[in-house]
């Protein structure tokens, strides 16, 4: 039997678009065999001080930075504001990469603006990268235990 990986999914969840993203790829993932359980920063809120506060800002950053480190893999989507023509990804799912990468965890990395440059320093951390929506579905086919290498044709900066 293969062995069922806890995922990170890492993307900015502050617009409908940008949760209707997050959904797709969730939803790819719950039918994939070699995935389980599946983590989203902001499904589960701290609730016990109000949103921007020092207590809720540590909380929520150890909260995150905690449920990386009992994942198997990051599965990042770096379309941001997509709606507004602003195409770079958002800052705290690049942080989020590299922390992962930084402590050897896998990253792979999708976006769904498939005409979009990335970082070196971004793309070079992905074990897998899947672009365009027509390849985007094929995650639910990817061994998430083998992590084969997924290129992707893309301009890198």
């Amino acid at each position: 039997m293969d062995k069922k990986n806890r995922v990170y999914l890492a993307g900015p969840f502050f617009s409908k678009e940008q949760i209707s993203r997050l959904d797709e790829i969730e939803k790819l993932l719950q039918s994939n065999p070699t995935i389980g359980d599946i983590f989203r920063p902001g499904n589960d809120e701290y609730q016990d001080a109000k949103m921007g506060t020092f207590e809720w800002q540590t909380a929520v950053f150890k909260h995150d930075i905690n449920n990386i480190n009992v994942s198997d893999l990051v599965i990042a989507m770096l379309d941001y504001k997509n709606e507004k023509g602003e195409f770079e990804p958002d800052s705290g799912t690049v942080w989020e990469c590299g922390y992962a990468f930084a402590n050897n965890i896998p990253v792979i990395g999708i976006r769904f603006e498939p005409d979009q440059p990335l970082n070196l320093m971004l793309a070079g951390s992905f074990t897998a990268f899947f672009k365009g929506e027509d390849h985007i579905k094929l995650i639910k086919d990817y061994n998430f235990n083998t992590l084969m290498t997924h290129y992707e044709d893309v301009e890198v900066l």
